[in-house]
């Protein structure tokens, strides 16, 4: 486990892409739009993988050492 607690910029990158993603995809489905929808389903992916990809990069937290 990380001791920041998940406070990094690949966190709230990763998350908040996977949020506006919900919102696309609810909003698709309220209104009736099945495009609308996909294109919010398919952000889901896309957030954990920029997570990862930003993590990667160095933007991640340090892993917590094992005692």
């Amino acid at each position: 486990m990380s001791a920041n607690h998940g406070s990094t910029p690949a966190a709230w990158a990763g998350t908040g892409i996977v949020m506006i993603g919900f919102f696309i995809g609810g909003l698709g489905l309220v209104v009736g739009s099945m495009p609308m929808f996909w294109v919010g389903v398919a952000c889901a992916p896309l957030g954990i993988v920029v997570g990862y990809v930003m993590a990667k990069m160095g933007l991640g937290g340090e892993p917590a050492q094992d005692r």
